[in-house]
């Protein structure tokens, strides 16, 4: 029996407002049985305090558990990526999996995993990097997708350490990477794309070492998003790819930006799939793109194309925020509108001061 993926993007007006998702549910445009993962954009500063993915959270948490058996909503994949700098919206990606509409594939295939809690003193280490590898690797398998060439987007959320977390591992008398919180996250990243990147066959994981980690910026993935947070401590895992066993209108593509306002490789990618324009997408094909996810990254030597930049220098708002609204500005202008999932944190996620784009269109929409 063959799958069709559907996936919702409904806006958000605050971290706790999921009255667009509970309408979608009541209105029978959402099954919440077939809800696989949710992705967000939520509003807080993104970094380790940023308590607003927690809301989210929360809210996406009792939502399903008023629709579904307790077990079966915490197999829900909740990816919150805090922060919505410059003019990006905030806003929900439901990812729904249901029955074969008998349309000929290939289509959007969807596939999840979650994996046990990491041990802190592995954070930022081979062994997180083998632990999301493997994940990877059954979310392929949860998919149905067996080549990893037919892999366009792997979104990992991954935790970070905070000063609770680094005690536990002094009692237990394991050293953890970093006892810096804010470089935790950092490095939880860098580690969960490097472990995408060994699962889709980017990487060969027998020339890693623990000192890559967050430091060889000539390794990356250009099919991995990794999002650190407060709110856990284990992976969700959400693979997106091609597959001919999978119907329905959907369709997914990636492209690499080279640097934050490389957006011809995503213009590319959108004509792959169907959406050609040479300037900003005209208001019909703008509505068939129905999901745009990317990463952004200020460059570690402070250039962008030959001129210095002062994301590095800002010692009141992290790099990572700049580089969001930055790069969610280039895309927007693109594709009109700002409705877009731009995480920041780009360790080893496309080259330095780049990274990965998805796209999701819908083939039959008019």
């Amino acid at each position: 029996m063959t799958r069709r993926a559907i996936v919702h993007r409904i806006s958000a007006s605050a971290p706790d407002d999921v009255s667009g998702i509970e309408a979608a549910i009541a209105s029978q445009r959402i099954d919440p049985k077939g809800v696989i993962a949710v992705l967000a954009k939520t509003e807080g500063n993104g970094l380790v305090n940023d308590l607003s993915r927690g809301h989210a959270t929360l809210a996406l948490s009792l939502l399903f558990e008023r629709h579904l058996a307790t077990e079966e909503a915490a197999r829900v994949c909740l990816v919150m990526s805090g922060g919505t700098e410059g003019a990006m919206a905030p806003h929900w990606l439901v990812f729904e999996r249901a029955g074969g509409d008998g349309t000929k594939g290939p289509s959007l295939a969807i596939g999840r995993a979650i994996t046990p809690p990491l041990p802190f003193e592995h954070l930022g280490r081979l062994p997180q990097v083998d632990q999301v590898a493997a994940a990877v690797r059954a979310a392929m398998r949860d998919a149905g997708i067996d080549d990893a060439a037919d892999v366009h987007f792997v979104q990992v959320k991954c935790p970070l350490l905070t000063a609770r977390r680094v005690a536990e591992s002094d009692r237990r008398a394991a050293a953890v990477a970093t006892r810096d919180t804010l470089k935790s996250m950092g490095l939880s990243r860098a580690a969960s794309a490097l472990g995408a990147a060994v699962a889709l066959g980017e990487i060969d994981r027998a020339a890693l070492s623990d000192t890559d980690i967050g430091a060889n910026w000539s390794l990356w993935s250009g099919r991995a998003s990794a999002s650190a947070g407060i709110e856990l401590i284990n992976h969700e895992i959400v693979v997106m790819g091609m597959s001919p066993s999978w119907s329905g209108p959907l369709s997914i593509d990636h492209a690499v930006m080279g640097d934050a306002i490389d957006v011809e490789p995503v213009r590319a990618a959108l004509k792959r799939l169907g959406l050609d324009s040479a300037g900003q997408l005209p208001p019909a094909q703008r509505g068939r793109l129905v999901a745009l996810l990317g990463k952004a990254e200020a460059s570690h030597d402070g250039q962008l194309r030959g001129h210095r930049h002062t994301m590095l220098d800002d010692s009141d708002i992290a790099a990572t925020r700049h580089a969001r609204a930055f790069v969610c500005g280039a895309l927007a202008a693109l594709v009109g509108h700002a409705e877009i999932y731009v995480s920041g944190g780009a360790e080893h996620q496309g080259p330095d001061g780049g990274g990965p784009v998805a796209l999701i269109v819908d083939r039959a929409a008019s």
